[in-house]
């Protein structure tokens, strides 16, 4: 999906919001536990109550990995299940070099054909340009997570002047565009969001920890938005765990639904 599209579906929908696909299979409501794919049956009656709101679903990998060979099945079948005019994000934090990153491009944007794929930058430029190299396709760079550990490398110092995370984002920024370059910024850090929007004004961002972890709205709109809006607010647990019950999809729908509410008023 190309960035007008995607501007089309948040300006269309009034809403900026990303649910964050992260089915663990020990919180699944008892009931779907007899089908077939439980994961994938719990997946797809989340995504039918929550795509009238949402732009984006993040599915995180590590998630389906710990699966298996089925939980490869149940991310396909998935993955197959979400609109086209749905943006699909692969939380997958890959990070790696030469052959090994040109085969998760491959996993990621053409064996299962996701829109974007969020990745490790550590490993410097050669591990973040075969994910750009695919036409239409989005890399989510890690900027700045809203983790206590980020503390521990990310906020350090640098005898530039800048952090560390500073200069992984002004760096990254310059091996693609806007076009083809997110950044995951927590919700957490709004005040740090302020100066990386100022620095990359066009930009769309990946905001995980509003709501769970804290992280508020409000926010986040005000030191992030830009004319597009530029954000992408992922919400996991407290949409898809809104309830354990027999009327999981219906808390979910309500739970996505007041959180598009909110967005509706910062959206033209």
């Amino acid at each position: 999906m190309n960035r007008a599209a995607l501007v089309n579906q948040i300006r269309k929908k009034k809403s900026f919001l990303c649910v964050g696909l992260d089915t663990d299979p020990n919180r699944i409501p008892k009931h779907l536990l007899e089908r077939e794919d439980p994961v994938f049956e719990f997946n797809k009656a989340i995504i039918d109550a929550t795509k009238e709101f949402a732009v984006a679903f993040k599915i995180n990998i590590a998630f389906y990995e710990a699966m298996g060979p089925l939980g490869w099945i149940s991310l396909e079948k998935t993955l197959n299940s979400i609109p086209e005019n749905v943006f699909t994000i692969a939380d997958a934090k890959r990070g790696d070099i030469g052959n090994t990153a040109d085969q998760y491009a491959k996993t990621f944007f053409q064996t299962y054909p996701f829109d974007a794929v969020t990745v490790a930058p550590y490993m410097g430029r050669d591990s973040v340009q075969p994910f750009l190299d695919y036409l239409d396709k989005w890399t989510i760079v890690l900027g700045l997570t809203s983790n206590k550990g980020s503390a521990d490398f990310q906020m350090n110092d640098l005898k530039n002047g800048r952090k560390t995370y500073e200069q992984v984002i002004y760096t990254t920024a310059e091996w693609g565009s806007a076009d083809n370059l997110m950044y995951v910024v927590g919700a957490t850090k709004a005040e740090s969001l302020k100066t990386i929007r100022a620095e990359l004004p066009n930009h769309f961002f990946l905001i995980p920890g509003v709501g769970a972890q804290g992280g508020s709205l409000e926010e986040v709109v005000e030191n992030g938005k830009n004319e597009e809006i530029g954000l992408l607010i992922n919400s996991s647990r407290g949409i898809i765990y809104a309830s354990n019950g027999q009327d999981f999809a219906e808390a979910a729908h309500a739970a996505a639904k007041s959180l598009q509410s909110q967005m509706a008023s910062y959206v033209g």
